[in-house]
């Protein structure tokens, strides 16, 4: 099966059978293998959809780690739109409909949202009764989901300024594999930050397509820790990074 979204990659039709191959590797260095990724994200399509997430709507994901991407990819089976690190002030953002990032920025009131836009929280236990718990959420939804029927063209990322579809998508990334030679296995490392559109489909997007693996870092920090294969990080084309390889935002075209 030749995946025409981004959804595909998730789908049970994917892959034969599901393995414990190492798909996703944390800030901390603990391991996911791809059954986690798959079923994690399908329980996290389940919890969003009953905040509303549908498509059309947009999705405002704060962090960068493990529980920010299963927010991305639940909102993408659920055919809605991520925004990685909105402003603060969305409250004139048309179609927001949900905003999942750490419990302490939720209660802090760091967020303006649009009247019947949903607050989802995660790191901690909200105390305010009307943040949904995303870590307790996800774990309670059914491990299953039900097939899906994406068109190629429905959109899957926005910064504000530019939204790109599942087929924009995936062809930046099967560019980026074609360039690069990422395969099976081969570990890149996200040294960008999410909000940039270019960060999600060179380091999240394009290692799965490839079977390789997401690299997480902490806060995208630049470190003298070597922790892959490739680094994908902005900044001057000649910038050096830990790994071997640096794939430089402004050479990923997204269009």
């Amino acid at each position: 099966m030749t995946a025409a979204t981004v959804a595909d990659l998730l789908a049970r039709e994917f892959r034969e059978e599901y393995d414990d191959r190492t798909t996703l590797v944390d800030a901390t260095e603990r391991e996911y293998d791809y059954h986690w990724l798959c079923t994690s994200s399908w329980k996290a399509g389940n919890f969003l959809r009953h905040s509303g997430v549908r498509q059309g709507v947009t999705v405002g994901v704060v962090g960068d780690g493990p529980l920010a991407l299963l927010a991305f990819f639940g909102t993408t089976l659920l055919e809605g739109t991520t925004y990685f690190e909105p402003p603060a002030d969305l409250a004139d953002t048309d179609d927001f409909r949900a905003l999942v990032a750490p419990v302490r920025d939720l209660e802090s009131g760091t967020y303006a949202l649009p009247p019947g836009a949903q607050r989802v929280g995660y790191g901690a236990k909200p105390e305010e009764p009307d943040i949904h718990n995303f870590d307790a959420g996800i774990w309670s939804e059914n491990p299953a989901f039900p097939p899906l029927s994406i068109e190629p063209e429905t959109a899957i990322l926005t910064n504000g300024e530019r939204t790109v579809s599942h087929a924009e998508a995936l062809e930046a990334a099967r560019a980026v594999i074609d360039e690069y030679g990422i395969g099976q296995g081969e570990r890149v490392v996200v040294r960008a930050p999410l909000s940039s559109l270019e960060a999600v489909v060179a380091g999240v997007i394009a290692p799965l397509l490839a079977e390789g693996v997401i690299v997480l870092t902490e806060s995208a920090a630049e470190t003298t820790v070597d922790r892959g294969d490739y680094a994908v990080a902005g900044g001057e084309p000649d910038a050096s990074v830990p790994e071997p390889e640096r794939i430089a935002l402004e050479g990923v075209s997204v269009e």
